[in-house]
Formats: structure tokens, sequence, C-alpha cells
């Protein structure tokens, strides 16, 4: 396990855990679940980002640009920004399951609640500051839009490297298909405070091998240190406890 999770793994006396395996039978189909409306504006993009754990693309989250609305929210959330977990080999890598299915990868779009909290920071603290939506990958045809992205990687190989990346829009990463689930969880990195409104697809997206093997290209490490390849970058499964998971579909 990496050392980001190897400090106590889930906050003292957390309920609200994240990620779960997600279990198509035990999940409740709520009618009243609405489409989830996505807006991204292709130059909110700013940038790329090895944080030492995933890389990060990060958007201009100033204004209401780059928005996601609908679903089971409430209020307008904001794009901050995306990231993926992978695993060593294609057999895992995924944080989230589907009744107990993994897959190599899982994207996670991280958004905030700016119509309630001031900035990102003070959203993350509170339940209902974070939108994610999460999407599974999985092997099969080329990713072109994908390929722009895996096209700038070798630039942020190191930790705590960036790179400029303008223009890019996240909804070709999103599947057409508008199903999902739903349930209320943390984040999965620390702080793994409980403020996230989880929205995990149905429909993986397909990625190729070379796409997936670029991911692990990555380094965990800074320039200058012993290379270890940033693999396996995903947070063990948490109980569900007596939470619900409502899908959007029957």
């Amino acid at each position: 396990v990496h050392p980001l999770w190897q400090s106590p793994l889930s906050v003292p006396g957390g309920t609200r855990q994240s990620p779960i395996n997600i279990q198509w039978r035990d999940s409740i189909y709520d009618p009243f679940l609405k489409p989830l409306k996505i807006s991204y504006d292709p130059t909110t993009c700013l940038c790329i980002w090895n944080n030492g754990y995933s890389f990060l693309v990060e958007f201009d989250d100033s204004t209401d640009r780059s928005v996601i609305i609908g679903g089971p929210l409430e209020n307008q959330y904001r794009l901050k920004q995306f990231h993926f977990h992978w695993g060593a080999i294609n057999e895992w890598g995924s944080e989230h399951t589907v009744d107990s299915k993994v897959y190599p990868a899982e994207l996670h779009l991280v958004h905030w609640n700016a119509v309630v909290y001031p900035t990102f920071e003070e959203a993350v603290m509170e339940g209902n500051g974070l939108a994610v939506i999460g999407v599974f990958l999985k092997l099969g045809e080329h990713h072109e839009g994908l390929q722009t992205l895996v096209d700038a990687l070798p630039a942020v190989k190191h930790k705590d490297t960036v790179i400029e990346f303008d223009v890019f829009d996240p909804s070709c990463l999103i599947p057409s298909c508008p199903d999902y689930w739903t349930y209320a969880g943390s984040l999965t990195t620390p702080p793994l405070t409980e403020s996230v409104t989880w929205i995990i697809k149905k429909r993986p997206i397909e990625v190729d091998e070379n796409q997936l093997e670029a991911f692990r290209m990555l380094l965990f490490t800074s320039d200058g240190e012993e290379e270890k390849r940033m693999v396996d970058n995903f947070r063990p499964l948490q109980p569900l406890m007596n939470r619900t998971v409502r899908s959007s579909f029957q």
C-alpha cells in the first residue's frame, strides 16, 4: 500500500468512507433522480500536475464556466480537477467495484459546491461540499480523447512536475449512457473527509493497453530519487455501514 494510506485507514468514527463495492441488486432505483447535466468549457483547463500519488488535471474554478447540475445534486458544482487511479496490471486498479468486479482504472472528476461555500478548501470539509463523478476504464478500443492527455504525460513523469495544459474537454471521458449509481461517501485520499456525493457511471469507457501503460510509466518519486513506478494508487474498499446506494435506472 502506498504510504498515503498507511496512516490510520479511516477517519475516526467515519461512517461514510469511500470507495465501496456497489452491489447491483442491493442498489435502490430512485425515480426522482434526474439526469446529470454536464457543461464543461475546454478553455478552463490549466495544467497537469504529478502530485506524487496521481496526476491531476486542474481547472480554473473561479467562475461557473465548467459545472455539473442535476442528478442527485441540489446545487450547481464547479469542476476543480480530475485524476485517475490504476493498477500495476489490468486485473486491478479501480477504487470502486461493482458486484466485486474490478476495473483496471477509474477516473474521478472532482467538483465543489460554490453556491454554498466560498472556497474549495471549505467545501472539502462539509457534508455536501463535493460531488465526484467516477468513471470506470476497461480494456478495449483506443480512446481518441484520452490520447491528448497520454501524449502529455512524459512531461510530468516525476513527482512535483507541472506543465501547462490548456483547452481540454473532459466530457469526452464520460460515457454517453446516462445511468449512474449515487451514494454519500468520502474522499479516497487524505484528508478522507466525508464530504462527497459520489456519482458512479454504470458504463465504463474503453481505453487500449498502450494508454494504460502510459499511466504506469509515471513515477511516485522526484527527479534524482530512486525511481518508484506510479502504480496501485488506489485506496482499499471501505465498509458500506448502513448506507444506501441509489440508482438512476431500473
